[in-house]
């Protein structure tokens, strides 16, 4: 991936975020917003059920989806607010699968997989990327619990600002302050740059199993 593509993902991803608050603030109820807001949960729920069902969970899930997003326009699924704090926690929650189920012996962690897409790992390394997974668990755990307390406590602008604005800014947050703080913890660790480390996403999966 190119700088510039990256950029280009990255102004895409804070444009898609103020977009969102000002659907759900404003438009939320609306069919093209509910088709851009709920899109993200439905895209993940679809490439989950086909990497681990193939085309029939696909098809299932997408049709799933279509049938979900009937009830909605027709008014049979309740409040649309509602439906878009439970896409926000079962996104989180998915994610937090993701990093913990990765947390197994003898296998290498998720965060250790995209870390050897860069370089060779180390015994240390893998240890420290599995911390890292770890970590990256607990946010999404914690994001999942905290949206549905303010959701519940506080006004939906909150709550909108908390998942559209926040929830970004704190992930950005999240993955700079490691890159930064790793070098601080592990100064025996292999320079590599920033953009690299978003570069490992794309790349193709390494194998899961650990050298230890």
């Amino acid at each position: 991936m190119s700088r510039w593509r990256l950029a280009l993902l990255l102004l895409a991803g804070v444009a898609y975020a103020c977009v969102s608050h000002w659907m759900m603030l404003y438009h939320a109820a609306e069919a093209w917003a509910l088709v851009a807001l709920l899109g993200p949960l439905w895209l993940t729920a679809m490439g989950l059920a086909g990497s681990r069902f193939g085309k029939w969970g696909l098809a299932l899930t997408a049709l799933g989806g279509v049938a979900l997003l009937a009830l909605v326009l027709h008014g049979d699924a309740g409040d649309t607010n509602r439906l878009y704090m439970f896409q926000h926690v079962a996104i989180n929650a998915l994610l937090c699968g993701w990093f913990a189920g990765s947390l197994r012996r003898g296998r290498l962690s998720l965060i250790g997989r995209f870390a050897e897409r860069v370089h060779p790992l180390s015994p240390g390394m893998v240890a420290y990327t599995a911390q890292v997974t770890a970590v990256w668990a607990l946010y999404f755990a914690s994001m999942a619990v905290a949206s549905v307390v303010v959701y519940l406590t506080l006004p939906f602008a909150a709550w909108s600002v908390l998942a559209n604005l926040l929830t970004p800014l704190l992930i950005t947050a999240l993955f700079v302050g490691e890159y930064l703080l790793r070098y601080r913890l592990h100064p025996e660790f292999e320079r590599t740059r920033l953009v690299d480390a978003v570069r490992a996403y794309y790349r193709t999966p390494a194998s899961g199993t650990a050298r230890r």
